[in-house]
């Protein structure tokens, strides 16, 4: 099951505690303060790697907890500190803390990010030993560690995002030129989670079908419009099926404007998926009536193995 959006409660660890101790010297009845102080607690760390499914990991766990930091010891001895619990994420994860309202973003395999700092250790006995207080007894105990409530939703990091209504063959598209195997069918939210494919080197995803109110939460809502916001570039597909092309396409990047207007400023091109369905006077209309929206218009048919080279071949010379 692909999860791109939950919320964790995590806690640092608790810093170890300061002692008292007395160092036994030989011929002396009293000895002076040994006591060491406590070790630092552990911090909880998120960890960016490739793997956009891990978010499943945490399905069952939603409570995570870092090390404690140790006791200190007699002879002067520090307490070791508390490990650090990592935590992995997809890269393109945006962890919100819901305490303090900070924002971390995770945009690189392997960026490491402390997320929340382990407390700080107590001070033993001879943290205190001084000149007028040659025998302290006081100690301070380990600090707790920060705790909060982290929001985590995942934002794919792509190069190329297709969009399009229900049933616009973004499934099938993503299939011929990548060989996805994304689940297709001919009813509308056959896609209901992102599908990844590669185009040598270039990513490329299918982001489940979008309609008019998106942006508010209809249908499918924005919990998809976000996988659109780090897509370098949109391939906008247009079944041969709608009456209104130009509805159908304005009604997608009216949602998109609303949801962000960053993403319609980024480089589109449009598809005409489904071309084998009409006639070659048909096609050539609706070619020119999208032309009027985009210059870069492309027909399609997966049963049409020179189109689909043609256009993997203009994707790779224009985004590689």
């Amino acid at each position: 099951m692909f999860i791109d959006e939950l919320t964790l409660h995590l806690r640092a660890g608790r810093g170890g505690n300061g002692v008292e101790r007395w160092r036994h010297e030989k011929g002396k009845e009293y000895g002076g303060p040994s006591g060491g102080n406590g070790g630092k607690g552990g911090d909880i760390v998120a960890v960016a790697v490739h793997d956009i499914g891990i978010l499943s990991a945490y399905r069952n766990t939603k409570e995570f907890a870092a090390e404690a930091g140790e006791s200190g010891k007699r002879d002067s001895k520090h307490g070791g500190d508390g490990e650090a619990t990592e935590l992995k994420f997809p890269v393109g994860t945006r962890l919100t803390n819901r305490t303090t309202g900070h924002v971390i973003e995770l945009l690189k395999v392997g960026e490491k990010t402390v997320l929340l700092k382990g407390g700080r250790g107590g001070m033993g006995n001879e943290h205190f030993k001084s000149s007028t207080n040659v025998r302290p007894k006081q100690v301070t105990l380990g600090a707790s560690g920060e705790e909060a409530d982290f929001y985590i939703e995942l934002l794919l990091v792509v190069d190329i995002g297709l969009i399009g209504l229900p049933n616009a063959g973004k499934s099938s598209l993503l299939n011929a030129l990548t060989r996805a195997q994304s689940k297709v069918g001919g009813f509308p939210f056959t896609t209901l989670e992102p599908s990844l494919g590669d185009l040598y080197g270039l990513t490329i995803a299918d982001i489940p079908g979008l309609l008019a109110g998106a942006s508010e939460g209809r249908g499918l809502g924005h919990k998809f419009l976000r996988h659109v916001e780090r897509t370098r570039s949109l391939i906008h597909c247009l079944s041969v099926e709608e009456e209104d092309l130009i509805s159908a396409y304005k009604t997608i990047r009216q949602e998109l404007e609303r949801y962000n207007e960053a993403i319609i400023k980024k480089p589109e091109i449009i598809v005409l998926t489904k071309v084998d369905m009409i006639t070659e006077a048909e096609k050539k209309e609706k070619l020119t009536i999208l032309k009027k929206l985009n210059k870069d218009v492309f027909p399609m048919s997966i049963l049409d193995d020179e189109l689909i080279k043609q256009f993997s071949d203009h994707i790779t010379q224009t985004y590689k």
